[in-house]
């Protein structure tokens, strides 16, 4: 059972930047929270940087800019805290998605500053590592990133870092065995995304769990209506194709965690029309590894755009954070009790 403790607004009154979206989060040492978005005059252009923003005892800092180079726009930046208190920033930027690069910029002192951003695969174009959700330390102690990329048909893998992310090793793609090159499409859609984002077919974005040591799952967004799923049996370093699942999709992002007891949360749009509206959000759970699913937690259910969640667990408390109709962030601390 998940009971809300906390819904707020991470940052309220006029703020430098007219459009923010695709936020991220992470528990930082001694309990605060580090929040993370992308903000600018709208998605994808060149004035968009990446924004952050600490809760400590209860109260956000007001938002600072944390990466920016001129002339690039940047995206989807993903947080994560190591054992030792560092905390890492992976972000993409690039004009065209399929030439993205993956950046990554380290802070020793939880936040308040970060080093020179570096490219966290040389010469990569794409982008490599966590693509928006997070990624997570599998049973051996490697880690494991959600990735993907979108040039023609849309496509999925995991990256792997077996040294605590000084190198990374690609899988093989995940895609929809049905699509092939050239099935690209074309549509338009009152939602504000990024013009190339209209293009192509496929899945992209997965979020993933460990069900038991080597037993590695992603949950992925896809064009086809509906949640894709691929299943690994060796720690991520082979995946099987792509198959649907009974969870709708609008073609917007998703994301998951495992709690302590093995109950896994996820929180997404159920709506299933590519590029349908986003909203509701919701949060269900399921206790048989993502079979089935239930007790829908019904965050939003009002006009307006509430997507691209976020959600991290620790203990008996699960966060999240989403975007709220690309004006906000809005975080939320929920407790959970297993009846």
């Amino acid at each position: 059972m998940l009971k809300t403790v906390t819904r707020e607004f991470v940052f309220t009154g006029k703020m430098p930047f007219e459009c923010c979206h695709a936020s991220h989060l992470t528990l930082l040492p001694g309990g605060d929270v580090l929040a993370a978005w992308f903000g600018g005059s709208r998605e994808g252009a060149d004035d968009v940087a990446i924004w952050s923003a600490r809760r400590s005892g209860g109260q956000w800092t007001p938002p600072v800019q944390v990466a920016a180079e001129a002339g690039l726009p940047h995206w989807n930046p993903v947080l994560f805290t190591r054992p030792d208190g560092t905390v890492w920033l992976f972000y993409k930027v690039g004009r065209l998605l399929k030439e993205w690069s993956t950046r990554l910029k380290i802070s020793q002192d939880n936040g308040l500053t970060w080093t020179e951003p570096v490219e966290l695969v040389p010469g990569d174009r794409g982008g490599r590592g966590p693509v928006r959700n997070k990624l997570i330390v599998l049973s051996d102690g490697s880690w494991l990133a959600p990735a993907s990329t979108e040039d023609g048909i849309w496509k999925a893998f995991a990256d792997r870092s077996i040294d605590q992310g000084e190198t990374w090793r690609k899988s093989n793609e995940i895609r929809i065995a049905s699509l092939h090159e050239g099935a690209d499409m074309e549509i338009r859609s009152d939602i504000p995304v990024s013009e190339q984002s209209f293009r192509g077919r496929g899945v992209i974005q997965p979020t993933l769990w460990e069900s038991e040591p080597g037993r590695v799952h992603m949950l992925l967004r896809s064009t086809e209506g509906r949640i894709y799923r691929s299943d690994s049996a060796d720690f991520g370093r082979t995946w099987s194709e792509a198959y649907p699942t009974g969870l709708p999709n609008n073609n917007s992002g998703i994301d998951l965690v495992k709690l302590q007891d093995g109950v896994l949360a996820l929180i997404f749009n159920p709506v299933g029309l590519n590029w349908g509206p986003r909203t509701p959000l919701v949060l269900a759970t399921s206790s048989d590894n993502g079979r089935t699913w239930g007790n829908d937690l019904v965050l939003e259910a009002g006009e307006g755009e509430y997507s691209y969640p976020a959600i991290i667990a620790a203990a008996d408390r699960v966060y999240l954070t989403y975007t709220w109709k690309r004006e906000r962030i809005v975080f939320g601390e929920l407790h959970y009790t297993n009846p």
